[in-house]
């Protein structure tokens, strides 16, 4: 698909989609818990719809109704043969090998090419010292087998959230006690999003330190899957290059480690304004600022849009996994920027911004990537000139209706197959 967006006001209210990182691990809660769960989740997006088609394949016959999803318990066990299918997710991939070892599944993960080059090893690593059998086949994808033994886990905390967070969700299904990460422990408000659903799910989840104690069983009640906030980032810094766009369905005390956009917003000399009816921001004046992206990564493209329209050089940190998402980011927001006429450098582990204070427009390559096809959007409707995104189906990856949602607040855009 290709999107042609041209310079518009963006004007109107928004409710924040539903987190795409509480969805999954509530339905995977919901499916490991007895009886029938009823999780709503008033829109769903591919990756939402791989972990749901995973859960089915393991005898959990989930339903669509309305806005919810009824989550029946698991019916396989431990040897029966499962075949999973991923699609693109990493979340659902990673957290899938923890649930088929907990449980003991013969299974078989299959997914993107792309999915399988990202990194596994230190999860597969864990996995195998504790009993489970994995090999990759002819085409590279995972193989797996055998029931994780009852020890306590030990895990680096500098590679990816995701592995701490599967390895916690197996625990109570094979009497795992203790997990302790190791090291620089990144992107911790991913783990705090993981204890919280567990928690919700009547599972005992205490902290000391970095080590995580973990005992009981799953037995979440009907539950709502709250706001996303990494997706009304996008719609926030708009706001505050010069939109007047009010995001609800937020909350404020979420433990989303994105909700961070609202101080970023503020570092650049933005003002957030909060009431009943949600969030918006707004700025008289942008400049540029010193982000730290351990814990938000996913923040990156639209924080580094934000810096484009700043004054000055902005320096983003801590940002070296992004190499390793849906595309290399810390490349693909540097061309990104670049092609629309700004000025954008890779560093080691992050990227320096020369804010001009506008975009010009151009041509960008969505890369097949959600964050980088609707963060070139939010630059679009604010350049001076016409921009053209090629690849910019990648948004339904994590917002189907963004193109749509974006429509309705006055975004002149045209959309054509390809």
């Amino acid at each position: 698909m290709i999107a042609r967006i041209f310079p518009s006001e963006l004007k109107g209210y928004v409710e924040a989609i539903p987190s795409k990182s509480m969805a999954h691990r509530l339905l995977i809660c919901a499916a490991l818990s007895k009886g029938i769960t009823k999780v709503k989740c008033p829109e769903s997006n591919e990756d939402i719809d791989a972990t749901v088609r995973c859960l089915r394949a393991m005898g959990s016959n989930v339903l669509r109704i309305g806005d919810s999803y009824l989550v029946p318990q698991i019916t396989k066990g431990a040897c029966d043969k499962v075949d999973f299918n991923c699609g693109e997710s990493g979340t659902t991939l990673r957290f899938m090998m923890c649930i088929a070892a907990g449980v003991g599944f013969r299974a078989r993960f299959d997914g993107s090419d792309r999915l399988f080059e990202r990194p596994l090893e230190p999860l597969i690593e864990v996995l195998r010292d504790h009993g489970v059998v994995i090999t990759r086949d002819v085409n590279n994808r995972i193989v797996q087998s055998g029931k994780a033994f009852l020890e306590d886990y030990k895990i680096r905390g500098d590679v990816s959230s995701q592995y701490i967070s599967g390895l916690m969700l197996m625990m109570p299904l094979c009497g795992g006690k203790k997990l302790e990460v190791t090291g620089d422990f990144q992107s911790k408000p991913y783990v705090s999003l993981t204890v919280s659903a567990m928690r919700n799910s009547g599972v005992n989840v205490t902290e000391e330190g970095n080590t995580y104690n973990v005992s009981g069983t799953f037995a979440l009640s009907d539950t709502t899957v709250e706001g996303d906030w990494s997706n009304a980032a996008f719609f926030l810094v708009s706001d505050a290059l010069s939109s007047d766009v009010t995001v609800s369905n937020l909350r404020d005390d979420s433990l989303q480690g994105d909700r961070e956009i609202l101080r970023i917003i503020e570092k650049f000399g933005g003002e957030i304004i909060s009431g009943e009816g949600g969030f918006k921001a707004s700025a008289k004046k942008l400049s540029a600022a010193e982000v730290d992206a351990s814990d938000i990564p996913d923040l990156v493209p639209i924080v580094a849009v934000l810096a484009a329209y700043s004054e000055g050089d902005t320096v983003i940190k801590g940002a070296a996994r992004l190499r390793l998402k849906e595309s290399d980011r810390l490349r693909t927001v540097t061309d990104m920027i670049n092609s629309m006429g700004g000025s954008c450098e890779e560093t080691e582990d992050g990227l320096i911004i020369h804010g001009k204070g506008g975009l010009s427009g151009g041509e960008v390559d969505g890369s097949r990537d959600h964050r980088i096809v609707m963060a070139a959007t939010i630059a679009a409707t604010k350049a001076s000139a016409p921009t053209v995104i090629k690849g910019a189906e990648a948004h339904s990856k994590s917002y189907p209706a963004f193109f749509e949602h974006m429509k309705a607040l006055g975004a002149v855009i045209e959309l054509e197959e390809c």
